[in-house]
């Protein structure tokens, strides 16, 4: 028997509907399947695509006075540092390299790396080759790096195990809580930093795109800046839990120490991902992923800071959960730092596998303008930039 043909129609359309539903449900819940290099959707407009400078105001250039090497030169108290294992020696020459020409060759800056065994011959030869700068090469302390002694080893497995069956990456690795534990609250603790006030934190197997062609340590310096970040993403709330209200803890016994300057709207953030306040207990999860950090320690050695660490350290979430320096630093900055003293270097073009920071500017080269990721589409979500510029800016 024939259909009727207004009957074949609503069939078709249904079926229509149907497979575009599946492919929405399949596709990053209906974003468009490459947005590599476009705006992303959480943007109306991506400043990243605007035409980028230099920083406003006095800049300093190179010159013979950074030479490598020499007294009085124009160089601060200030180190590229990284944490960095022997076997990683080939990612860190190649971060090396680009820094070194992009940056670094400029104003040579001196190198310090951590390790918790002593570093091999082979990386001390090959990493001084990539550079005219001085290079350090530190052991961590063993009281800087072992688990402290109050935290209870079953329930670190145990609760490994649970934050395991979660998805929590890492979470079974001790040597991961080690690292975030040290970069929370130990690496400005040693004494081989105990004269050093700025840093730049270096990891394996990033990449930098942009020539810089000013001193960038001078310039935290000069305008009183505290910290500087590229990439400012959401956090995986179920590796942190007990983080905010730890950190309300805190806040309970030391009022005082809220700036009055804060960026608590952008810590508290509820609009735009609810479900991650509500599993991280009143906490974005927004941070600056820490990879890439240019800092005054000055802030980590203050007493707001050390009273800060020294409660979340005791607290045991570095070891029971999977509290990263990330959202340490950054929660600790957005509460008890003066929010105009964080720069947004969005003039150095940065990759971390797998999210990039790209300037619409002709001194970058081998990354796409205004590219926030390689991977897939739905990693565009975890993009915090929005709520920095809504609470904050773009300063």
């Amino acid at each position: 028997m024939a259909v009727a043909r207004p009957v074949r129609v609503l069939g078709l359309a249904a079926v229509m509907i149907w497979i575009f539903f599946i492919y929405s449900l399949f596709n990053g819940k209906g974003q468009p399947p490459n947005l590599k290099g476009k705006t992303p959707p959480s943007f109306e407009h991506d400043p990243m695509l605007d035409p980028t400078g230099e920083p406003e105001g006095p800049l300093h250039r190179a010159s013979e006075l950074y030479a490598p090497g020499i007294q009085n030169s124009a160089r601060i108290n200030a180190t590229l540092l990284s944490l960095v294992r022997n076997e990683e020696l080939e990612g860190m020459l190649q971060a090396m390299r680009d820094l070194e020409r992009t940056w670094n060759h400029k104003f040579n800056y001196p190198w310090t790396f951590f390790n918790d065994v002593p570093f091999t011959e082979e990386f001390k030869k090959r990493t001084q080759e990539v550079t005219k700068a001085q290079c350090n090469y530190e052991l961590i302390p063993k009281e800087h790096w072992e688990v402290p002694s109050w935290i209870n080893n079953d329930l670190f497995l145990e609760s490994t195990k649970v934050l395991k069956e979660q998805g929590i990456q890492y979470a079974d690795k001790i040597s991961y809580h080690q690292m975030c534990r040290w970069n929370s609250g130990m690496f400005y603790k040693h004494p081989a930093l105990a004269n050093t006030q700025y840093y730049w934190r270096v990891e394996p197997k990033v990449h930098f795109f942009c020539d810089v062609d000013y001193d960038v340590f001078r310039y935290m310096q000069d305008n009183n800046k505290t910290y500087g970040f590229t990439i400012n993403l959401y956090d995986a709330p179920k590796s942190i839990p007990k983080l905010w209200p730890t950190t309300l803890e805190f806040l309970a016994e030391h009022a005082g120490y809220l700036h009055k300057n804060n960026a608590l709207d952008w810590l508290t953030d509820k609009v735009r991902r609810p479900e991650h306040n509500d599993k991280a207990n009143g906490y974005s999860t927004c941070h600056f992923w820490s990879n890439f950090e240019i800092g005054d320690m000055n802030f980590w050695r203050s007493k707001v800071y050390e009273d800060y660490f020294n409660h979340l350290d005791r607290a045991g979430g570095f070891f029971y959960e999977r509290w990263g320096d990330a959202p340490v630093h950054s929660i600790a900055l957005g509460l008890f730092e003066d929010k105009s003293r964080i720069h947004w270097f969005r003039d150095i073009g940065y990759q971390h596998i797998p999210f990039f920071n790209c300037p619409n500017s002709p001194k970058c080269k081998g990354c796409v303008t205004g590219r926030f990721t390689d991977g897939e589409s739905f990693l565009y979500k975890e993009d915090c930039r929005p709520n920095w510029f809504k609470y904050v800016g773009q300063g």
